[in-house]
């Protein structure tokens, strides 16, 4: 069985370098989704309190049969938490629905500039983490504007979670989290829909390494560092998704796909979209 390899983030909690990721499964489908993943390997779940599948999440993790201590479980909040005792609010209910005394990491779900509040969630975020509440706490789909402002209020997400696969390499933001310590991870790291993972570039790296398609571009994104949080509800591909540690992409195959990427068309606008 594969067990991805941690890291550590700045606060000092280790995180897996490949989770799974739950959404759109609901609750039902995200029970048996989690204690499978557990099961082969996976040791980071990813949730959102706007996903709806919280309980579902929880009661994955007991059906697992493993300690809490050894799961690392993500949620994210909406923007209605965007203040510091809304953050604690947040946080309490997520812990509800989840049946756990703490979480490994919140993040807050998306900025929404709009409200111009999240400096105050991310001040939520750190009583939280000095409360015991959490154990790491971040970001999600912020940009470098955004994150430039949390850092001139002397606030330093350990995580941002961002979209990103071949086609969205993020290069940029890449640069800017390793540049302040921020880890970055990917969700939809296999693209939306189908049709990245039926790239003839990604077909041949696959071909050449005995590899699929997916477990390269899976690949690409772990030897960067980022880590992807892929979805899955069934065990076979849950188990090929996580087995990405165990080969290497040479710099050419790094360098063929990095050239897949087509900048920011395709990416969620997070000045104008979040929840």
């Amino acid at each position: 069985m594969m067990i991805a390899p941690t890291r550590l983030l700045r606060g000092g909690a280790s995180i897996p370098q490949l989770g799974l990721g739950t959404w759109p499964l609901d609750d039902a489908q995200a029970a048996g989704a989690v204690s499978s993943a557990i099961q082969r390997g996976y040791r980071l779940i990813d949730t959102a309190e706007n996903y709806g599948n919280e309980r579902g999440v929880g009661e994955g993790v007991r059906q697992s049969g493993l300690p809490r201590g050894e799961i690392f479980i993500t949620s994210k909040f909406n923007r209605q938490w965007h203040s510091i005792d809304g953050a604690r609010t947040a946080c309490e209910a997520s812990l509800k629905r989840l049946g756990v005394e703490y979480l490994d990491l919140l993040l807050i779900h998306w900025p929404n500039p709009d409200q111009n509040a999240y400096v105050d969630a991310f001040a939520g975020l750190i009583k939280l983490r000095e409360a015991g509440l959490v154990r790491a706490i971040g970001t999600s789909n912020f940009k470098q504007a955004h994150l430039l402002r949390l850092i001139d209020h002397g606030f330093v997400p350990e995580v941002n979670q961002i979209q990103l696969d071949p086609r969205h390499g993020r290069g940029d933001l890449l640069a800017f989290h390793q540049l302040h310590g921020i880890a970055t991870e990917g969700w939809s790291p296999l693209g939306k829909g189908k049709d990245l993972l039926a790239h003839p570039v990604l077909a041949e790296i696959a071909e050449e390494h005995g590899r699929t398609p997916a477990q390269v571009a899976l690949r690409w994104q772990v030897q960067q560092g980022i880590i992807p949080i892929p979805k899955s509800a069934d065990a076979a591909r849950q188990s090929t998704n996580l087995d990405v540690f165990s080969f290497t992409l040479s710099a050419d195959d790094m360098t063929a796909l990095a050239a897949l990427d087509e900048g920011d068309s395709g990416i969620m606008d997070s000045d104008a979209f979040g929840h």
